[in-house]
């Protein structure tokens, strides 16, 4: 054996016992996610893809940077601070395309909005229709969004409104009240507080057909890095995906449990088992798109609704402008059922 192969037989020798150099892993793309509200399971698919390494998986360093009641963290995403919100639904890209603000939703996460209206057994509110003559509490937000489509198109009076400042003590003290909630919580913590099981009115049974929990980016963003787009979108689905069937939850819930003090395990639970039960994520257009998926002809009709509650005019905006089905509608993060 020549004296220069001998001379190298230890480091082939390492080299088997280590395994071959590899080249330096590729940096991953730094994102922030901004939500919408503080860690909670509604968020869950997100958290969930931070926590067990799938936006990693995707070559994505992402840090989420929670809102909260009193943090708006929508002018991040139009200044460029953020790469990627979640939005509550799609009023808010509708009223950034009024304002001319570049922004799409790449995403709609929740199939069904989980905003409800609330109501005390025994009072005679057994219909959706029986809520139009009982005090009403709401908050500003309400008052001057779906309550104008409830008054429009329900026949809601403005006069049986009452402010709600998030405190469900006025409710629990008045039997003959009625409260917006989401029915992902307040039922809980109606419940919670002592209250006997409330009557829940899912507004999306009664026509408030918009998506909720909308992923959202700017246009700029999109054209220029949309395979960053692609990735953060399809690891948020596996994320959701893992998050509604409950594969390796507890970090998930650990995470949301120490970052909002407010969340106990019963709520988890409860929040996790309404959007399982309720089909938020994986129902409504899911099955045939896939999490995630956006019809843009219900987009339109949603739009459309507004337009009749005097939310917006007609024309005003191209609906249709406001999201972009480039990165979902593939089948994605369906059940097995639906494949």
């Amino acid at each position: 054996m020549p004296q220069r192969i001998l001379s190298i037989l230890p480091i082939l020798l390492s080299c088997l016992a280590w395994g071959w150099p590899t080249q330096p892993a590729a940096a991953l793309d730094k994102v922030t996610l901004a939500t919408n509200w503080l860690a909670q399971p509604e968020l869950g698919g997100f958290y969930q893809a931070a926590v067990d390494g799938t936006f990693r998986k995707y070559g994505l360093d992402v840090t989420i940077r929670p809102g909260g009641p009193l943090v708006n963290n929508r002018p991040l995403l139009a200044f460029g601070q953020v790469e990627f919100l979640v939005g509550t639904n799609l009023l808010q890209p509708f009223d950034a395309a009024k304002q001319g603000i570049p922004t799409q939703v790449v995403a709609a996460f929740f199939q069904k909005d989980p905003q409800c209206l609330l109501a005390h057994p025994g009072q005679g509110y057994e219909k959706w229709e029986d809520l139009t003559r009982a005090p009403l509490y709401l908050s500003n937000a309400g008052r001057h969004s779906f309550f104008l489509w409830m008054k429009a198109v329900h026949g809601f009076q403005a006069k049986n409104l009452r402010p709600y400042n998030h405190s469900l003590a006025p409710f629990l003290v008045d039997k003959s009240a009625v409260v917006q909630g989401y029915v992902t919580a307040e039922p809980f913590r109606v419940q919670e507080a002592g209250g006997a099981k409330p009557l829940v009115f899912l507004m999306a049974d009664h026509g408030w057909n918009g998506y909720s929990t909308v992923l959202e980016a700017r246009t700029e963003f999109i054209q220029k890095q949309p395979d960053v787009v692609q990735r953060f979108v399809d690891a948020s689905i596996e994320g959701w995906r893992n998050y509604v069937d409950g594969r390796n939850i507890d970090a998930t819930n650990a995470r949301i449990r120490r970052e909002n003090k407010s969340m106990t395990p019963e709520l988890i639970a409860y929040s996790r088992e309404e959007i399982r039960k309720r089909q938020l994520v994986d129902g409504g257009d899911a099955p045939e798109l896939g999490i995630g998926g956006i019809d843009l002809q219900r987009v339109a009709n949603f739009y459309g609704a507004t337009v009749e509650a005097g939310l917006f005019k007609q024309g005003e905006i191209d609906p249709a402008a406001c999201v972009t089905t480039r990165f979902v509608n593939r089948g994605e993060g369906r059940p097995t059922s639906a494949r």
